[in-house]
């Protein structure tokens, strides 16, 4: 298949360019830059350069492919989601060219067995998601939205905000909240290949979240580095990083991927505890 994937050179995309490459698909990667045009090219992809802003130029980029994954992100992030799906609904509308858009597990709220199927309850940080995700699904594009849990791996992701998180002056890790709450998550490489199966897989299923059916506490993850963990309260987590970031830091989530291993897909990776056991 001629793909066309966006955001190649971020922790997602390129995770994905990896995997379909390795497939054997022609990829075609809408990039900002010549410097990230090298990039891809590098890696035996072929760049196109152009504004993803201007749903114009998408459009006619996407009318010689086959199918498209969108995950870049943008400072305007719901400006950018708008113009990819619009781009997609001029170029895939009324056919059966899939297109992939790019979702998170904050926008469905707190919940302890959340389904791909659940409506949405998102935090105020994602909430601009979700009309853009339901203007895509009723309209007549073969779409999957692919709701990705925390994702981890390759030494980047959310991660960080626990194990590199302040700590307090006698070395115990500084906590969000008070790490009872429990996030759902997802290898960045099972992520890559659920976007994979997502692209080539005969029915367009909706929104597909994509986790490794383990939820673990933020405290968990913290005292799995060897240190002690130090609760903090909400106000403070909020003070510290923001309302809007905190409140979807906080939210206790847990999601099984039930759908997604449902149609074929097996998460690879042990877990985020044994990938720190690992470190």
């Amino acid at each position: 298949m001629k793909i066309l994937l966006t955001g190649a050179t971020g922790y997602i995309g390129s995770t994905v360019l990896d995997t379909l490459l390795d497939a054997g698909h022609d990829v075609i990667a809408a990039v900002r830059s010549n410097q990230a045009a090298a990039t891809v090219a590098a890696k035996g992809a072929t760049p196109v350069v152009g504004d993803l802003h201007d749903s114009g130029w998408l459009a006619d980029v996407l009318e010689g492919t086959d199918a498209a994954i969108h995950t870049a992100a943008s400072d305007d992030a719901e400006r950018l989601n708008l113009a990819v799906v619009e781009a997609a609904e001029r170029a895939y509308g009324g056919t059966d060219r899939r297109f992939v858009l790019t979702s998170g597990i904050w926008e469905y709220g707190a919940g302890g067995g959340i389904r791909s199927s659940d409506a949405p309850a998102p935090v105020d940080l994602v909430a601009w998601r979700v009309p853009i995700e339901d203007r895509l699904l009723a309209s007549d594009v073969a779409a999957t939205i692919v709701v990705p849990a925390v994702v981890y791996g390759r030494g980047k992701g959310l991660l960080s905000v626990i194990v590199d998180a302040p700590r307090t002056a006698d070395g115990a890790l500084t906590l969000v909240g008070d790490g009872s709450q429990r996030w759902t998550w997802v290898h960045v490489d099972d992520l890559a290949r659920l976007y994979l199966l997502a692209v080539t897989h005969p029915v367009a299923v909706g929104r597909l979240i994509a986790s490794d059916g383990a939820p673990v506490t933020v405290r968990e993850v913290a005292e799995a580095t060897g240190a002690d963990a130090a609760a903090e309260s909400v106000e403070a987590t909020r003070s510290r990083l923001g309302a809007a970031f905190a409140d979807a830091l906080l939210l206790d989530q847990a999601a099984f991927g039930t759908e997604a291993r449902d149609l074929g897909w097996a998460p690879e990776h042990p877990g985020v505890l044994q990938e720190l056991a690992r470190v």
